[in-house]
């Protein structure tokens, strides 16, 4: 008689300093694109939830942004969503690249979660890393190594080393989320350490975002592979309405541009000289995005859709509060 097997679900904060793989280790697990990913710092402005389901298990990732000294007000409530984020979770799963030393960014975070969930002080954690004692944390702190692909075998060894010195984490788990490798390892560490509850989510609800949000987020994500070095840090996206397609007297889309979805999207930029770099030469640049995402946006809206994007102004977003509620920050 096969012996039943415990349903764990909860929530796990993926924190790591910017650009260190957390929306692309958290895209991998999820198998969709849920998290836009970039190799520029706050590519991520918001905590993304994905839910993992399996047949015992329901994970909910949350993407946050990368913890930096922040520079504008912007950047300050990035750090608030953090916290935010931090608040209310099962886990925490802390991201260290292996192409990368440990550097003063790392140990900030670090420090930031012993004192949010470290049950020692000081002198007892450092007792304790050496006696290898697994109840310095409140709850688990899973340590994972990202990039090993960009290392050999032996310097990945060498850096788990290193953490291992760095701090008693519960469990430390390398992995390479964009050659699929150790992936299997990191999601059974993930789950052991859910506590047991319910199922939350439905088994098709691969994250929380509204319709708005992912194709928003999608845009922004374009721009980032359409523009690269070009794109201004300042850029913002906000989609403010999505219309439904005019429909016949047999509830089928009419012939024509109204038969679409219309998507009206609004991208903000900080200064007047910005936005011939967004719109490019003859609008290249919105040509190519629209042309980019029309697979994802239909199927985000469950019908065939136009992108009506509107490029603005907002001098100075980034440090305005009420820019920055405007703008959903």
């Amino acid at each position: 008689m096969q012996e039943d097997v415990a349903y764990r679900s909860g929530f796990i904060a993926v924190v790591g300093r910017p650009n260190v793989g957390k929306s692309t280790l958290m895209n991998a697990l999820i198998g969709a694109r849920i998290a836009i990913t970039s190799s520029r710092p706050e590519t991520t402005r918001k905590a993304i939830r994905g839910v993992m389901t399996g047949e015992h298990y329901q994970v909910v990732l949350v993407d946050t942004p990368g913890i930096h000294r922040p520079r504008t007000l912007l950047g300050q409530r990035l750090n608030d969503v953090v916290d935010d984020s931090l608040a209310e979770v099962d886990a925490v799963a802390f991201l260290l690249p292996a192409d990368q030393p440990i550097g003063p960014g790392d140990r900030r975070i670090l420090e930031r979660l012993r004192e949010q969930f470290g049950i020692q002080s000081r002198d007892d954690q450092a007792r304790s890393n050496q006696t290898h004692d697994s109840s310095a944390w409140k709850i688990p702190v899973i340590a994972v190594l990202t990039k090993i692909d960009q290392v050999s075998r032996t310097q990945m060894v060498e850096k788990l080393i290193e953490l291992d010195q760095l701090a008693q984490f519960t469990q430390i788990v390398p992995v390479s989320a964009l050659e699929q490798d150790n992936l299997e390892e990191v999601r059974d560490v993930f789950v052991a350490a859910m506590p047991e509850g319910p199922q939350m989510y439905p088994d098709d609800m691969l994250s929380e975002e509204t319709p708005e949000d992912t194709i928003a987020e999608l845009i922004r994500g374009a721009f980032l592979e359409e523009l690269h070095d070009e794109l201004p840090h300042s850029l913002a996206v906000v989609v403010d309405e999505i219309m439904d397609p005019e429909l016949d007297d047999d509830g089928n889309p009419v012939a024509g541009p109204a038969g679409k979805a219309r998507v009206m999207v609004s991208i903000y930029v900080e200064r007047d000289s910005q936005k011939p770099i967004i719109i490019g030469k003859k609008a290249e640049h919105l040509v190519h995005v629209k042309k980019r995402l029309r697979t994802a946006v239909n199927r985000i809206v469950g019908a065939k859709a136009y992108l009506d994007l509107h490029v603005k102004v907002a001098k100075e977003w980034q440090s305005n509060p009420k820019s920055l509620e405007r703008l959903g920050f």
